[in-house]
């Protein structure tokens, strides 16, 4: 398991992330609008990098990003 800035996910789930990348690309951009192209390919589908990028840039926490992002994967 991986632990970031409260939040806890698995190594399934993380992976599971990095696989649906391009389907959940487009949820990730809906739900965080502020996020651009160049920032999304430098996460390159990484679970830590993602949650990073949105954390900087919004100012949440990461473990509210977390906890979105399990949500949008979760309907994929």
């Amino acid at each position: 398991m991986h632990r970031t800035g409260g939040g806890t996910v698995d190594d399934s789930k993380r992976l599971e992330m990095e696989g649906k990348w391009d389907q959940a690309r487009g949820r990730v951009e809906e739900a965080w609008g502020v996020l651009t192209d160049d920032e999304l390919d430098r996460t390159e589908g990484k679970w830590d990098r993602l949650v990073g990028v949105i954390k900087e840039r919004t100012g949440e926490s990461a473990g509210d990003v977390e906890r979105k992002l399990r949500e949008l994967f979760d309907k994929i």
